[in-house]
């Protein structure tokens, strides 16, 4: 089951409070990273492009992987965060669909859990002209909850957490995995290269539920609560089991 969304998400929820996001968001698995390794994209000395970098969950890794990263957050205080935990980072603090980027000045252009939040109309062209002939965009996110894992009684709870919502349609959600690969290719600029499917599980004890639920922009104060008390009532702490899809696009 993937953490739905029943409302229209605010982006500037994620800039009020940038440690809090630092600290709820759990890392991107080490298999994702393992696959890139095997791909070739992250090779010490590529230039790479991270979109809506947040407080640099892809940065940090990016960089310690040797390569050097222009990273685009448009939150001044997420921005901020990046910038004191990552300083080799070049920083430009706007939006993907504004900032301003060299012709083929990258190897390689991430949109980490970003591209939900992102113009495709205006962006894709904009990343096709800032990468190399050979470059390569990846794609990727993390979705809270798999839905070919069973389901816990956690996830029991949140489903019920979800339900008491009134019904309003996210403008921004795009489907799944294969639905976004085909917006990203609809404009014949990029074609897919891989899809990749990473499966992982973490446990969380009632504090970390807390502070990852507070991230997620459709959940009010109160579903958090709830969500917190649900890993309490389960004895303290959850395993969560989670999929971050990873789309690998060339330039077509």
């Amino acid at each position: 089951m993937l953490r739905p969304a029943a409302r229209v998400p605010d982006p500037g929820h994620f800039d009020a409070d940038p440690s809090g996001y630092e600290a709820g968001r759990p890392p991107y698995p080490d298999a994702l990273w393992a696959r890139l390794h095997a791909l070739g994209v992250l090779r010490p000395g590529l230039h790479a492009l991270d979109l809506g970098a947040g407080t640099g969950q892809a940065t940090g890794p990016l960089l310690a992987a040797g390569l050097s990263v222009t990273a685009v957050e448009p939150g001044e205080r997420l921005a901020r965060r990046l910038a004191e935990r990552f300083p080799a980072a070049r920083l430009r603090v706007a939006r993907t669909e504004d900032v301003e980027l060299p012709r083929a000045g990258y190897d390689v252009a991430v949109a980490a859990t970003s591209i939900h939040w992102m113009d495709l109309d205006v962006v894709l062209p904009r990343v096709r002209e800032a990468l190399a002939t050979d470059g390569r965009f990846l794609v990727w996110r993390t979705e809270f909850g798999d839905p070919t894992a069973s389901l816990t009684p956690f996830r029991e709870r949140v489903a019920e957490i979800v339900a008491r919502r009134a019904p309003v349609v996210d403008v921004r959600r795009r489907g799944g995995t294969a639905e976004l690969a085909r917006a990203l290719t609809a404009g014949d600029l990029f074609a897919v290269e891989e899809i990749d499917v990473t499966r992982w599980s973490v446990d969380l004890d009632e504090a970390r539920v807390r502070a990852l639920f507070a991230t997620f922009s459709d959940w009010n104060e109160a579903e958090v609560a709830a969500a917190g008390d649900a890993a309490r009532d389960l004895g303290g702490t959850v395993r969560e089991h989670y999929v971050t899809p990873l789309i690998v696009l060339r330039g077509a």
